[in-house]
């Protein structure tokens, strides 16, 4: 132990006798051989991967004691798409001669012991080659500590500010100094780096603790020579992964790999020269970004003339995009947004005076310029709507979108906040809303970006807040507290506060709806502190002096502030005393249902949870659902990192049957980042407090009284004060309220004459003169779905980005033509319904709607002059062409709809999936290189992964490629799905494997052979005529005639050798052994008594129940036996009546051959029969469904259902009958069957295996019984309005269940009468309304 100890000691001291700081002697020129590679894709070799390679000379010479020079000689840059790594790197020629003079400039850069400071370089060099310059420094960049051999320290870099380990060894031998440094990226005190269209997502870090998304780590290792003065680099190598996977990394992930080498050469005598510019000073060691931000990775584009570009895409999307949808739709429209995003202001000025007469070009624009997302955009849609070029529509549109994407930076918020206050913007409400509210969502996402974000940045709105309620200004209230409730700041915790109930005695006097916004204004800034807003939640939650809906809506608060398992518990603890079974019932099934969430962020709540609802009663379980409730419901899947939440809160009162507030929302979860999705919310506070003021607020009475007593009241809304809202609404996307409105009585008073009064009159006659003449119609509606960016800097000095984009293109072509005979009257409104009933009308429409949609997702290097990644690019396109004719003829009751041939595409839907490794140069464009990730042909040992040398080889899979088709009988049209994929799951079992590859489907609809079909007809026939309008006689076969007899000797020969054919289970025998056998297991958990139940007593024909001491009801047979008796009568109702209504589809075809199916329903009034007759119009087809049913009594219903030949194939009859179970009102059903299909037997049986477990787990007892084999009987029985008894009788077995609990009344009395009636006076409401009008 001592030799050991003397060792380290020695070796310490030794290595302290070394001056570790990189000598570079002022008089020498140190010559480096330096090369860079950056490489994209899978770790398996035989799979294509994409990068950049730089090879240069590196100049090293000292101007002064801290001041160096470096410059780079003969440097060459190659790009590469290929296999790895048989493929060799391309020289990319065009570009190192175009980068060639920028790259070897020389620039200048301060060293001192080890550490780059700032770096200076001539305006002429551009970010992207500085930053490769930095790449180089980067490797320079040593912080070697004399006293220590092994620590850790943040360490700044390319990168940022990170997390580095060191490793110092001697090696005596060779006289070397090794150093190791290793670098965890995840872990930065500043990273660098740049996200877009993540502002509004949330870091699930928990989502995150054991598996992750993206994985960063770089490693350096360096051999350094002892000199005179110091040390010598000698050697230094650096290598670099970022690895991501939207899925759990353990199933395979997608990297990129930076490697770099120094390696020293020489020493010259000639010096590094400055060239004769001024060396500006260029910040420092860390990445600079330049136009990443602007350039999409998806597309390299050479802009020289960014207006003429712009024109020029802009027509290409007008002109190819009339009729039909183009392919590539989706990706011109990205082009023109990345065009837009180079364009300056004046650019898009007078690309808007050419365009915005033309409303085809107008619209266009008009959806591109909100996608750009650059301040110039939002300042111009400013302009123009001061300048009365926009419509309303067309700068909320515009504005809404602009400010979600826009960089929110404080230029920006500014303008926003500018626009907010304006005179023009403050005369329109609503239009003043939406601006405020994006003010809000600025804010917040400049936070995001800015996390030391100046609360001055919300002094307008707190000023707007703190006049308001000096004023008592409710709607400026509610607006400022919405605005501030999107900002998110903690720094409005207090002017919020102001507001709050029990807080502060002035907020008492505020109406309801206000104290709730501001409860719900502190849920974005309990994300960011939950430490303040927890306690000021639970204060309030807990004061039983106010309204019952504050205290739910501050329970919704707290629990989203994710509380500990202290605050659930106190919380617990005091609603044990809970006298307000409103606040109780919302807060014991919100915990209720958090115990059961398994989002990982949730996971500490989910816990307290489970804790808190031990100390709560039980009795809170059985509420019913007119008490409020909380529901919360998710689904996570931990290997995926993938999941969705759910989430429901409805707010009760008791003095009325409306509920005062509803809220749902939707949350989801994606590689390690989560969002509230959507969330809407609906409160009648209005409504309620008028009720309130009238009789139905009546505690003393029942339910059924008050829902009588509030539907009246809510006829007689003239009557609600004009000075609140009624209802109000609002709608929060990615946690952002984006828009909410109010309507009250005055609303309401100024709809109905915009709905009834002449204008709408004379829009519906212009509309119907229009439709006489024909109307075409096409419109094209683009759309940039989704932009999400990560770019980080590599070690290189590349960036690199990971980024999902998703654009659409929907277009529609329609054309329309009325004929109305006889022609409408001048003045619509004088018509008469006589003269309506005898108008024909038929309309002919054609359309043409059609979808291309557009996804990559894309890993690699994105610059303004190379691009190499790896891209999953997905195709959707889809053309449903349809024509038809609809003609409604009154008078005759006849209504028909048919179905013309059109012309169809070659596929009517096309979706594609592959992906690619893709590079690209800004002096190439043109010559992209594109090589399919999983080559379509392998050869065994290609594939084997870089990480596991020893991995086994594999050989690639054959492609799949299958094509089915279908042809549709009758109407002649075949259908074929073409399937194609080949996939790199033969690597690994994994799914990212199972994505990545080439995959496709394609379907076709085209003509069968066969017959032409002229048309598809569906006719309706009501009333008189529909005997004429059956194209075939129908006639059920009379079995007591000679031809009856024969005809079903003929079909019993039939069905019996049907029975013979069919396989003999021999599933069936070893069912029925394990049945008995998993019988026997379970008899612990089986009744080994018969369940005693009461008999079934039927209500008698003409009263209610049957006395007392009546005997016991006869069976069901009585029943059958009068239904049977009705079919003996007349055994097919059209021997004497004539059909109801008839109902016709068919195919025309040019041969005139009947095909397609009929349905006739006949009525006997005296009987109450009803009978519907499903045929074939097909010759010598005998095919019919066959539906009777008789009303035989006030408590009794029969059907019969028939299918088959002449409909004595199958059978299955229904009898449904109300009565009492032993003291209580009941209901049974049976079904009784003869025979049925073989499928359905052999199914049956399948699923009775599984009774007895559903049984078990659904709490039903169950017990063995010899019941019919050709019986299931349902009886339920209602002990009281809010409970149940169900008794299940099916071959076999008995199932049963008692008390169970229902969450509302059921208005039945123990005589079987209604305890709810609607008054006269509610029912007509509706007639009395409109003669008022």
């Amino acid at each position: 132990m001592r030799a050991v100890v003397l060792a380290l000691t020695v070796a310490l001291v030794a290595t302290q006798q070394i001056n570790l700081v990189p000598e570079f002697a002022p008089d020498k020129t140190y010559v480096y051989k330096y090369e860079a590679l950056l490489l994209g894709g899978l770790p398996q070799e035989g799979l294509a991967r994409a990068g950049i390679k730089v090879s240069s000379k590196v100049h090293l010479s000292a101007v002064t004691e801290n001041t160096f020079l470096m410059k780079l000689m003969d440097p060459l840059l190659h790009e590469y798409a290929g296999i790895w790594p048989k493929d060799p790197f391309v020289p990319a020629t065009k570009l190192t001669s175009a980068l060639a003079a920028q790259l070897q400039i020389p620039i200048k850069f301060e060293y001192a012991n080890g550490v780059v400071g700032k770096v200076f370089a001539p305006a002429g060099v551009s970010p992207t080659v500085l930053n490769l310059h930095r790449g180089i420094l980067n490797i320079l960049q040593l912080n070697l500590k004399k006293t220590q051999n092994i620590y850790e320290l943040q360490e700044a870099g390319v990168q940022g500010v990170c997390r580095t380990h060191y490793i110092i060894n001697e090696d005596p031998k060779a006289n070397h100094i090794i150093v190791t440094k290793s670098k965890d990226l995840s872990h930065c005190q500043e990273r660098i780096m740049k996200d877009i269209g993540l502002a509004y997502t949330e870091r699930c870090a928990e989502c995150t603790e054991r598996v992750k998304s993206l994985i960063e780590t770089a490693s350096y290792n360096y051999i350094m020579k002892p000199s005179a003065a110091g040390v010598l680099i000698a050697e230094a190598t650096v290598e670099e992964v970022h690895q991501f996977s939207p899925f759990n990394e353990i199933h395979g992930a997608a990297q990129m790999e930076a490697k770099q080498t120094l390696a020293f050469v020489e020493i010259e005598k000639t010096p590094v020269v400055p060239i004769k510019a001024d060396y500006l000073a260029r910040g420092s060691l860390q990445y600079e970004f330049s136009t990443e931000i602007l350039q999409t990775p998806i597309q390299l584009l050479k802009i020289s003339d960014a207006p003429a570009q712009i024109i020029e895409v802009l027509k290409h999307l007008v002109e190819n995009n009339v009729a039909l949808v183009h392919d590539d739709a989706p990706l011109k429209f990205v082009e023109l947004i990345q065009l837009l995003r180079v364009a300056t202001l004046e650019n898009i000025e007078a690309i808007w005076a050419q365009s915005k007469e033309k409303p085809v070009y107008r619209r266009w624009l008009l959806d591109a310029l909100p996608a750009v997302g650059t301040p110039v955009i939002v300042k111009f849609i400013k302009e123009k709507f001061l300048a009365g070029e926009l419509t309303i529509p067309e700068f909320i549109q515009a504005l809404v979108v602009a400010l979600q994407m826009v960089t929110a930076d404080l230029d920006t918020i500014q303008l926003t906040a500018s626009l907010a206050m304006h005179e023009k913007i403050a005369t329109i409400p609503a239009l003043r809303e939406v601006v405020m509210l994006g003010y809000g969502s600025m804010i917040a996402k400049h936070c995001v970006a800015v996390p030391t974000c100046s609360s001055e940045l919300l002094k307008p709105i707190h000023e707007i807040a703190a006049e308001a309620i000096s004023k008592n200004n409710i709607p400026e209230i509610t607006l400022a507290l919405k605005v501030l409730g999107n900002a998110g700041h903690p720094a409005s915790l207090k002017p919020i506060m102001k507001l709050l109930p029990g807080l502060r005695t002035a907020a008492t006097s505020l109406p309801l709806r206000v104290q709730v916004d501001a409860i719900l204004a502190l849920r974005n800034i309990a994300k960011k502190e939950p430490k303040l807003v927890q306690p000021v939640a639970l204060q309030l939650v807990l004061d039983r002096a106010l309204h019952p809906e504050v205290r739910m809506v501050a329970c919704i608060v707290l629990f989203e502030s994710k509380p500990s398992v202290a605050l659930v518990s106190n919380l617990a603890g005091a609603l044990k005393t809970e006298t307000n079974m409103h606040v109780a019932s919302f807060a014991y099934s919100h915990i209720k249902s958090l115990t059961r969430i398994t989002a990982p962020d949730m996971a500490s709540v989910a816990g307290a949870a489970n804790v808190a609802i031990k100390l709560m009663s039980r009795k809170l379980d059985r509420l019913s659902f007119r008490f409020s409730r909380a529901i919360q419901m998710d689904f996570y899947h931990t290997p995926l990192m993938i999941g969705a939440a759910g989430g429901a809160y409805m707010i009760n009162d008791a003095a009325t049957i409306l509920p005062r507030a509803v809220v749902a929302k939707a949350r989801a979860y994606l590689a390690g980042a989560a969002a509230d999705v959507l969330e809407i919310g609906v409160r009648t506070e209005g409504i309620q407090e008028a009720l309130l003021q009238s009789p139905a607020a009546d505690e003393s009475v029942d339910r059924i009284t008050k829902i009588k007593r509030t539907l009246r009241a809510l006829t007689n809304w003239k009557a609600f004060p004009t000075n609140q809202p009624l209802a109000s609404a609002y709608i929060k996307l990615l946690g952002q309220e984006v828009a909410y409105f109010n309507i009250d009585k005055t609303i309401i008073e100024e709809a109905i004459p915009m709905i009834t009064g002449p204008k709408p009159r004379e829009q519906l006659k212009r509309a119907l003169k229009a439709l006489q003449e024909g109307v075409a119609f096409q419109y094209a509606k683009p759309l940039l779905a989704s932009e999400v960016r990560r770019i980080l800097p590599t070690a290189v000095g590349l960036p690199m980005e990971l980024s999902l984009y998703t654009a659409a293109v929907a277009t529609a072509s329609l054309n329309l033509k009325a004929t109305i005979t006889p022609p409408l009257p001048e003045e619509i409104e004088t018509m008469t319904l006589e003269q309506l009933k005898k108008t024909d009308v038929q309309l002919q429409a054609e359309a043409r709607p059609s979808i291309a949609l557009q996804t990559f997702a894309v890993m690699g290097v994105n610059t303004a002059l190379i691009q190499a990644a790896v891209m999953a690019r997905g195709k959707i396109r889809t053309i449903v062409p349809g024509k038809v004719v609809a003609r409604a003829d009154i008078l005759k009751g006849n209504y028909k709809l048919e179905a013309l041939p059109v012309e169809l595409p070659e596929h009517i839907a096309d979706v594609s999936f592959e992906t690619l490794a893709v590079v690209r140069n800004i002096e190439e464009p043109n010559t992209e290189r594109i090589v399919p990730l999983v080559p379509e042909s392998a050869t065994p040992g290609d594939y084997m992964s870089s990480e596991i040398p020893d991995e086994t080889p594999v050989r690639a899979a054959a492609p799949f490629h299958k094509t089915l088709c279908l042809a549709v009988p009758y109407i002649e049209i075949k259908g074929c799905v073409e399937v194609h994929s080949h996939n790199a799951a033969f690597i690994r079992n994994s799914p990212l494997f199972y994505i990545i590859g080439q995959h496709s489907a394609r379907a076709a609809l085209t003509r069968a052979e066969g017959p032409a079909v002229e048309r598809l007809e569906l006719e309706v026939q009501v009333g008189p005529r529909a005997a004429e309008r059956l194209l075939k006689q129908i006639s059920l076969i009379d079995e007591d005639t000679p031809e009856g007899k024969a005809f079903l000797l003929k079909l019993r020969e039939i069905l019996e050798t049907e029975d013979r054919n069919a396989p003999v289970s021999s599933e069936s025998s070893s069912s029925s052994r394990s049945s008995s056998s998993s019988s026997s297991m379970s008899s612990s958990r089986m009744s080994k008594t018969a369940t005693i139940m009461e008999p079934f007593k039927k209500f008698h024909k003409d009263r209610f129940l049957a006395p007392h001491g009546a005997s016991k009801a006869v069976s069901s047979g009585s029943t059958a036996s009068s239904f049977e008796a009705l079919q003996k009568q007349a055994k097919f109702l059209g021997n004497a009546l004539p059909p109801v209504f008839a109902v016709i589809a068919r195919a025309v075809r040019v041969d005139q051959k009947l095909l397609g199916y009929q349905l006739a329903a006949y009525f006997d009034k005296p009987t109450a029969r009803v009978q519907l007759i499903l045929s074939s119009i097909a010759e010598n087809d005998n095919l019919k469904i066959c539906a009777d049913g008789a009303l035989l009594s006030k408590h009794k219903v029969t059907a019969k259902v028939a299918w088959g030949q002449e409909c004595q194939q199958y059978a299955v009859t229904a009898k449904a009958e109300a009565g009492v179970l032993g003291e209580f009102p009941a209901a049974r059903l049976e079904l009784e069957w003869e025979r049925l299909p073989i499928i359905i037997t052999t199914y049956a049986k399948k699923l009775s295996k599984h009774i007895p477990m559903a049984a078990l787990q659904t709490g039903f007892r169950l017990e063995r019984a010899t019941n019919s084999d050709k019986e299931i009987e349902l009886t339920a029985a209602l002990p009281t309005q809010r409970s149940l008894n169900v008794i299940a009788r099916i071959p076999e077995m008995t199932l049963s269940k008692m008390d169970i609990r229902l969450p509302v009344a059921v208005p039945i009395n123990p005589d079987g009468t209604l305890s709810i009636h609607i008054d006269e006076d509610i029912l007509s409401w509706i007639q009395k309304h409109f003669k008022e009008e």
